[in-house]
C-alpha cells in the first residue's frame, strides 16, 4: 500500500459517509410545513395530510384515535385522509411514521379559515384603528395564525407552503391581517372553538393572479384567459395563475371551511366583469380545496377618492355592482363597507368593523346563528307610476337612514332625507332623485321624469352621505337596476 492511497482513505471513508448520510436523508419521511405545532384542522370534515418520502415507502398517519395507512407514489409525494373528527379544546399529537417518526403537538380541532386580497386584506393589526389597545389585548390561545410570507409568484405551482403556525398574542399579532384577525376573533367568541387563520395576500393584485386555470375554465365568458393560459405564454392575460401558484398551491387541498377576500381595487377598471372574475375564483377555489361547499365571503369596496356629482356615477361603481352581482354565487357573501372608506386613502383603517361584517354571514351560513347577515342588497325594481319601488333583501328590523362615525355604532338619524339616488329618463340621460323610505321599499321619482327606466344608487367612488341602512346598522350596498 502506498502513501498516496493511505493518504486518500480517510477522503473515500469521508465522502462513503456524507453519501450515506445523504441517501438516508431523501429516505426520511417529512410533512408539508402547513403541518406544525399549534395548528388547528378542520373539524367535521375529512383531515387531509400530505408530505413526501421516498417512492413506494409506506407512511403510516395518526390523530386523535383516527389512523390511515398510504404509500408514497413514484415522485415521492403522500397523502392520508382521515375521518373526520369533532372539534374542542383538547390538545392532539398528530404522528407520522414512514422509516422515522415526526410528532406534530399542539394540534387542535376547530374551523380553519383563508384570508386573502391585495392591501387591505394585508393590512396589519399595527397598522389599522387603535393599535395599542387591540395589541395588547389579542390574547387568544385558541385563535392560531399561518401567515404566507413574501409575494411570491411562479408559472407552476409550487409545492411546499411557507409558514409557520402561531399562537394568537400580542407578540404574534402586529403583523397578522387585521381583516382576518377581526373576522377570527369574532368567531371565536360567539363559537368558543378554536379558530385557524391562514393568511395569503399581496398588495396591489389583481384578482386573475390568484385564480387557478380550472377557474377559468369553468366561466365560459372568460375564454381568453383559458386561451392565454393554454397557450404557454410565460406572461398569461392580467398575469393569470401566478400568484396562485406560488402562495396558494401549496396550501392545497387543506380541509377548510371557507375563504374571506378583500381585492379589487386593482381590477377597477373592469367595472361589471369583475362579476365573472369573481366567479372563477370561487369556483376556482372550490376545486383544488376539494370542497364544493367552501364558503366564500368578500368585501365589497369601501368609499374612496374625491366625491363628484355626476348622478350617472362611474369608476368604482360598476366594480361593486360586480361585486354585488357576484352573489347570485351559492354560499357566497358580502360585507358592506361603502360608509367606512377615506376619500383620501384607499386603505381605511377601521378594519374592526369590516371583519365583524363578515364574521356575520359566516355565522349565519355556517353556524346558525340568528342573525342578519347583511345591510339591504337590491332585490328587484317596479314602476309605480311615475315612480321607481325599490324592494330588498335583508331588510332585517326595517329601514332607516343612519350615520357612522369611526367605531361607533351606526346612529339612526330620523327624519333625514335619503341621499345618493339617481333615476334615468326615457331619453337614457341620469338625473339626481328624489327618495324615501316606503315600508320595507324605497320610492325613487323626480318631478320631471315622467316615464323612468332605472335606479342608481351610491354608484359613484366616494357617494358623500350614502346613508340608507336597515335597523341593525348595515348599510346598504350601492347599486343600479339596469
Amino acid at each position: 500500500m502506498t502513501d498516496s492511497t493511505i493518504r486518500f482513505r480517510p477522503f473515500l471513508t469521508a465522502l462513503t459517509l456524507s453519501l450515506l448520510a445523504m441517501a438516508g436523508a431523501g429516505a426520511e419521511v417529512r410533512l408539508s410545513n402547513l403541518f406544525g405545532d399549534h395548528m388547528v384542522l378542520q373539524q367535521g370534515r375529512p383531515i387531509r395530510i400530505w408530505g413526501w418520502a421516498d417512492p413506494g415507502e409506506e407512511v403510516s398517519v395518526t390523530l386523535g384515535g383516527k389512523s390511515g395507512r398510504t404509500t408514497a407514489g413514484k415522485e415521492g409525494k403522500w397523502r392520508v385522509d382521515l375521518e373526520a373528527m369533532d372539534g374542542g379544546k383538547k390538545k392532539h399529537t398528530l404522528t407520522v411514521k414512514g422509516k422515522n417518526t415526526i410528532k406534530v403537538k399542539d394540534v387542535l380541532l376547530g374551523e380553519v379559515w383563508i384570508c386573502s386580497g391585495q392591501s387591505n386584506m394585508e393590512w396589519s393589526v399595527k397598522q389599522s384603528m387603535n393599535p395599542a389597545e387591540e395589541i395588547a389585548a389579542a390574547d387568544h390561545p385558541q385563535i392560531r395564525l399561518f401567515n404566507v410570507p413574501g409575494r411570491v409568484q411562479d408559472a407552476k405551482p409550487q409545492d411546499e407552503a411557507r409558514g409557520e403556525w402561531q399562537v394568537c398574542s400580542p407578540q404574534t399579532i402586529p403583523g397578522f391581517s387585521a381583516v382576518g384577525y377581526y373576522f377570527g376573533r369574532e368567531l371565536q367568541k360567539a363559537l368558543d372553538v378554536p379558530i385557524g387563520l391562514v393568511g395569503t395576500n399581496w398588495g396591489g393584485t389583481r384578482i386573475e393572479p390568484w385564480t387557478p386555470p380550472v377557474g377559468f375554465e369553468q366561466v365560459p365568458v372568460l375564454k381568453d384567459y383559458v386561451e392565454s393560459i393554454a397557450s404557454g405564454n410565460p406572461k398569461p392575460k392580467g398575469g393569470a395563475t401566478r400568484i396562485y401558484n406560488g402562495m396558494v398551491a401549496a396550501l392545497t387541498p387543506l380541509s377548510v371551511r371557507g375563504a374571506i377576500w378583500y381585492q379589487g381595487e386593482s381590477n377597477a377598471k373592469d367595472g361589471l366583469r369583475y362579476e365573472y372574475l369573481k366567479e372563477a375564483l370561487v369556483k376556482g377555489w372550490r376545486t383544488v380545496f376539494e370542497n364544493d361547499d367552501l364558503s366564500f365571503y368578500w368585501v365589497q369596496l369601501a368609499n374612496f377618492k374625491k366625491p363628484t356629482d355626476d348622478p350617472a356615477g362611474g369608476d368604482w361603481g360598476p366594480v361593486r355592482e360586480g361585486q354585488r352581482r357576484a352573489l347570485r354565487l351559492p354560499r357566497t357573501g358580502m360585507a358592506v363597507t361603502i360608509d367606512v372608506g377615506q376619500d383620501n386613502d384607499i386603505h381605511p383603517r377601521n378594519k374592526q368593523d369590516v371583519g365583524k361584517r363578515l364574521a356575520r354571514w359566516a355565522l349565519a351560513k355556517d353556524y346558525g346563528k340568528d342573525l342578519v347577515v347583511s345591510g339591504p342588497l337590491y332585490k328587484s325594481m317596479e314602476k309605480d307610476g311615475n315612480k321607481i319601488r325599490i324592494h330588498f333583501e335583508h331588510v332585517g328590523s326595517g329601514l332607516m337612514t343612519g350615520r357612522k362615525e369611526g367605531l361607533a355604532p351606526v346612529e339612526e338619524t330620523t327624519g333625514q332625507d335619503l341621499e345618493r339616488f339617481a333615476i334615468q329618463d326615457a331619453a337614457g340621460t341620469w338625473h339626481w332623485a328624489n327618495a324615501r323610505i316606503d315600508g320595507e321599499t324605497v320610492l325613487v321619482w323626480h318631478d320631471d321624469v315622467k316615464d323612468p327606466q332605472n335606479v342608481r344608487f351610491g354608484y359613484e367612488s366616494n357617494p358623500v352621505g350614502i346613508n340608507l341602512y336597515n335597523k341593525e346598522g348595515l348599510p346598504a350596498s350601492p347599486f343600479t337596476t339596469d
